[in-house]
């Protein structure tokens, strides 16, 4: 008797833990949906649950507050962002592609977070870790086009970098001009050759 106790009892932990993942994948769901949607004051924990079919003492359980959900809706939500930007290091068609897919999925959510980011310190801690995710992925995925570069040239060249591929391009030529996809691709193409032409001089 004791054995076969002992054998339900992993089973009934594993299919808790199951229902508690699931629990959690529905919550963050209901989040990113409204993040999308609604200003970051707007939404309320009483909203996320209705979504998720929990209450509210449940998501205060699981994560403890809205600002601790933002933060795990982030991490949840970079793992795509890892995904979209895969590419090969120094192939600039593959870069730009990867971007322009990347901000295709997010950026009119990331466009609505920077524009709260003043008022909600934790939404500036996100956007100001997406910042910095991105220049190092700029960084990265540019090393054999800055590999060699003086110091200061290699600066103004990844500073050019990083503001030829800023979401604010995509917004501007996608959103404002109402390009197409393959519109603002060559436009960010033609704004990373420009970008590369630090390279040719000193610090201006």
């Amino acid at each position: 008797m004791k054995s076969s106790a002992a054998a339900k009892r992993p089973y009934r932990l594993g299919a808790r833990a199951l229902a508690a993942e699931e629990t959690a994948r529905r919550i963050l769901e209901a989040f990113k949906r409204r993040i999308r949607e609604d200003w970051y004051d707007q939404i309320t924990l009483e909203e996320i649950a209705r979504e998720a079919d929990v209450t509210v003492p449940t998501i205060i359980r699981r994560f403890g507050s809205k600002e601790k959900l933002l933060e795990e809706a982030w991490e949840n939500l970079s793992a795509g962002m890892v995904a979209r930007r895969a590419a090969a290091p120094g192939d600039i068609a593959a870069i730009a592609r990867a971007i322009i897919d990347d901000y295709e999925a997010v950026g009119d959510m990331v466009m609505r977070s920077l524009a709260q980011e003043e008022r909600f310190p934790a939404l500036k801690a996100v956007t100001d870790r997406g910042r910095a995710y991105h220049r190092n992925w700029i960084e990265t995925f540019f090393a054999p086009q800055l590999e060699g570069l003086a110091p200061a040239v290699r600066k103004q060249c990844l500073d050019a970098l990083v503001a030829a591929t800023d979401i604010y391009v995509w917004k501007l030529v996608r959103r404002d001009m109402g390009r197409s996809v393959q519109h603002v691709r060559g436009v960010m193409l033609h704004l990373i050759e420009g970008a590369l032409g630090a390279r040719k001089g000193e610090e201006r």
